[in-house]
Order: structure tokens, then C-alpha cells, then sequence
């Protein structure tokens, strides 16, 4: 199984990371993580990998602009006298501005020893034993925020915070982000819609800082690759994101957590017997 993997198309593999990608940036089970083991089933994870996984979260990105297109335009628009629409720009700055600097300053350091998928399966479980731990609690917990206008800037910067947990890969960008914002008073939906709207900043960020440092490693060659993972990503990215809208309005998150511990435990297992050829 392993070789027929590894024997697939580039395109195929394209598509194929693609998908995960799309539908997995906006859950709280790690994109990234998800990436990093896909690409050691495929054979597809050199320094191009991971500069091609990085790229990929543009599509999702671009799902999200597109899916908030009237509220992005809204807000635009009105950043000149639109006191709403300021508040709400300065608050998704704030929230981008600790994973950037965090992840400038440890970046190499961590993709160096942590981008490898036993750290991945270990950050998935323990990732999931703090979603049912916070589940546990919010039935106690009344949200004092409800949408994303009424959050303050002390909030948004609570929320960066727990973002900058997912520069440990296999941690949850958007679940950092969704758990850390119903930990400090955010409803569900509050939280799950603010995770998006950062998602435009950070994944922007991340995919030009690393097409610029690493631009070297790409050819002309590669555009087919790029193309069809990026446009595999925007739409299942866009069909994710609505469906999760819809999802947290009448379910939670435990059933996340207890996927991302079984499919931990059992990459930890694999990984400990030696089933599977988890290389780096």
C-alpha cells in the first residue's frame, strides 16, 4: 500500500494533499498535521513539500474570503469612517501580529525538529484531551461575547495567543483559536467565525514568507503542482466552511478531540512496532 502511494502521479498527490488540506485548515484537528502525515504516506515530504504545503493554505484562504466576501467588502470599505469596521480590522491585527513574530523568530527551529509526524500524533492527543477538557466546562460557562464585533482588543490578543500554540504542528491553528476564544468568553460561533477572518492574515503571511525564502527551490515546472493543489483546496475549503457554520450551531467539539486522539494513538502505535514507515 505504502509503495503504491508513493508511486502516484505528482499531480495525483497534488490533489490529493489538496483535499486534506481543504478540509481539514478550518477543523480543529491540524491541517498541518494532517499535511506532514499524508505527505510521509506519499513519499512527498523534501524541503518543496513543505514549501507546496504551505502554498496550498492559500486556496483555503481564498475559500474564506470568498464564502465572508460581503462582510470582508463591508469592512473595506468602511475602514476610512466606519468605527465598527475599524475596531474589527484592528482587532484581526492584533490577533495576527504574536504567531507572526513568534513564528519568524522559532520557525526553522521548529520545522526542523518538530515538523515529523510522531511529534504530530503526540500534539494531536494531547490537543484533544485539552478540546474535551474545555468541553467539559463550557456547559458551566455563559459566553459573554456572541459576535465578533463585541470583542475588545485585550480579547483578540487572548486569541493570537492561543493561536501562536499552532506553530506546533499537529496542535490546530483554527482549534487553538476556537478553544482558546470559548475558554475566554467567545460562544461557539463567535469563535469559529473569528478563527476564519484570522485565517486570511496568518495564512497570507506564512505562504509569502516562505515563497520568498525559499523561492530557489521552485521552477516553472512546479506551476501545474501549485495549481491544482491550490484549487483543490479552495473548494473543499469553501464546502468545509459551510458545513462547520452550520455544525457548531447545534453541536460540539468532542467528537473532534476523540478523532484526533484515536488517529494519534494509532500513528503512535504504528510508529512504535514499526507498521508503518512514518519517515521524516
Amino acid at each position: 500500500m505504502i509503495d503504491f502511494l508513493h508511486g502516484l502521479p505528482l499531480l495525483a498527490k497534488a490533489a490529493l494533499l489538496g483535499l486534506v488540506e481543504g478540509l481539514t485548515e478550518f477543523l480543529p484537528i491540524s491541517s498541518t498535521g494532517h499535511l506532514i502525515l499524508a505527505g510521509s504516506l506519499l513519499g512527498f515530504s523534501d524541503e518543496k513539500a513543505k514549501l507546496f504545503d504551505v502554498a496550498i493554505q492559500t486556496g483555503a484562504m481564498l475559500a474564506v474570503v470568498w464564502y465572508y466576501r460581503v462582510r470582508i467588502g463591508a469592512t473595506v470599505a468602511g475602514l476610512g469612517s466606519d468605527r465598527r469596521a475599524q475596531r474589527f480590522a484592528l482587532n484581526v491585527l492584533i490577533a495576527f501580529l504574536p504567531a507572526a513574530v513568534l513564528g519568524v523568530l522559532f520557525g526553522k527551529y521548529i520545522k526542523a525538529h518538530l515538523f515529523k509526524p510522531v511529534p504530530v500524533a503526540l500534539a494531536f492527543v494531547v490537543g484533544g484531551l485539552i478540546i474535551l477538557w474545555v468541553e467539559r466546562g463550557q456547559a458551566r460557562r455563559r459566553p459573554r461575547i456572541q459576535e465578533v464585533d463585541d470583542m475588545s482588543a485585550l480579547d483578540a490578543l487572548k486569541l493570537g495567543l492561543a493561536q501562536a500554540f499552532a506553530l506546533v504542528p499537529g496542535t490546530s491553528r483554527s482549534g487553538a483559536t476556537i478553544i482558546g476564544g470559548m475558554l475566554f468568553g467567545l460562544s461557539r460561533r463567535a469563535a469559529t467565525e473569528f478563527s476564519f477572518f484570522l485565517a486570511i492574515p496568518t495564512l497570507v503571511g506564512a505562504g509569502v514568507y516562505d515563497l520568498v525564502k525559499y523561492r530557489a527551490l521552485l521552477s516553472a515546472a512546479d506551476l501545474p503542482m501549485f495549481a491544482v493543489g491550490l484549487t483543490v483546496a479552495f473548494l473543499s475549503a469553501l464546502a468545509c466552511v459551510h458545513w462547520l457554520i452550520r455544525f457548531v450551531a447545534s453541536h460540539d467539539f468532542r467528537g473532534f478531540a476523540w478523532y484526533r486522539i484515536v488517529f494519534g494513538g494509532l500513528v503512535l502505535l504504528t510508529a512504535h512496532f514499526g507498521w508503518v514507515n512514518w519517515s521524516a
